[in-house]
């Protein structure tokens, strides 16, 4: 979850009644998808579909409904926050979905990262340490009637070796590196996406795990991302 101001709200959070068909709200998504995405280099059809559809306005905070399509991260509660739509589609992307895969999500958040996910893949593994949200993200994504994710509360940084290998992992909070058991976890010919650096500003990278198990790693783009909170 991309970093923000701190939010002095409600730290329960609300969601909106907003129908995902409205009008308005389908405008809103169709000019994020040109505007923000395509505009800037995102290409994947299938990511871009998939922003244009899922409504970003149910995982955010009611009185932030009408900013839902900024292009700006958002908070969420409990200092947490909903990435910027480039960034949540730039981290799709460079998972290479083709439908087929087993993805692991590490900060679960809002849930709209893994409601993206959940259209792109076969079926989605999603952890925060925060039950408040966990829960929460997992009203809405049932809302929504999205069955192909698991929820668990607990330390991301562990991962969750019980359905490992995965075919792709993202990370949506930052590390000085990344944590030796989603290597681990990262099937032969996976790829893993994740902030790293230090606390107020990082890299997005992606590191392609090799048949052979050797690891290539790839630098995307400056982000800054909140912290993960773990052991490892």
């Amino acid at each position: 979850m991309s970093s923000s101001p701190t939010d002095d709200g409600d730290a329960q959070g609300k969601h909106g009644s907003a129908n995902p068909g409205d009008a308005a709200f389908s405008s809103q998504r169709a000019r994020m998808v040109t505007g923000q995405l395509a505009a800037r280099g995102i290409r994947d059809m299938r990511v871009l579909e998939a922003m244009g559809r899922i409504p970003r306005e149910k995982f955010v905070q009611e009185g932030l409904i009408s900013k839902a399509y900024e292009d700006r991260a958002l908070p969420i509660g409990l200092s947490q926050t909903i990435s910027q739509p480039y960034v949540v589609a730039l981290m799709t992307e460079a998972l290479q979905l083709t439908g087929k895969e087993c993805v692991l999500e590490i900060g679960t958040g809002s849930g709209y990262q893994a409601a993206i996910l959940a259209s792109l893949a076969s079926k989605v593994f999603t952890i925060d340490r925060i039950g408040r949200l966990s829960r929460r993200a997992r009203e809405t994504l049932d809302q929504l009637e999205i069955t192909n994710i698991e929820f668990r509360i607990g330390d991301g940084s562990d991962g969750w070796p019980e359905f490992e290998p995965y075919d792709a992992i993202t990370v949506t909070a930052a590390a000085p590196d990344v944590p030796k058991p989603l290597i681990e976890q990262l099937a032969p010919g996976g790829r893993l996406v994740a902030p790293i650096g230090e606390r107020y500003g990082q890299t997005l990278i992606r590191i392609t795990k090799t048949l052979s198990g050797g690891l290539l790693r790839e630098k995307l783009i400056p982000v800054s991302f909140v912290p993960l909170i773990g052991k490892h």
